[in-house]
């Protein structure tokens, strides 16, 4: 049941940061959702570093490292995934 709550945490965090980066995307969806749950262990990761990994009631600070994190690695993994594919159609 974990991996299931990951997959649809990664597709949620990655659908939104697909949403508030500036401009198209390209890549797929199953890369986005890869990028979200990366966006999530490293979020938590910081939460956990700067102590509010565990509040009680809704962990909001934790969910907004988390979304934040989701964002960079989305833009990054995207603009990579676009020099990577931009070089496999310049050598076809």
């Amino acid at each position: 049941m974990g991996w299931l709550w990951a997959i649809i945490v990664g597709l949620v965090l990655g659908l939104l940061a697909k949403a508030i980066i500036p401009g198209k995307q390209h890549s797929p969806l199953w890369l986005t959702v890869l990028f979200g749950m990366l966006g999530a262990i490293a979020g938590n990761a910081i939460a956990r570093a700067a102590g509010v990994d565990a509040t009680p009631g809704i962990d909001w600070w934790r969910h907004v490292f988390q979304l934040v994190a989701a964002i960079v690695i989305v833009a990054v993994g995207d603009a990579l995934y676009r020099a990577t594919l931009g070089k496999r159609k310049q050598r076809v």
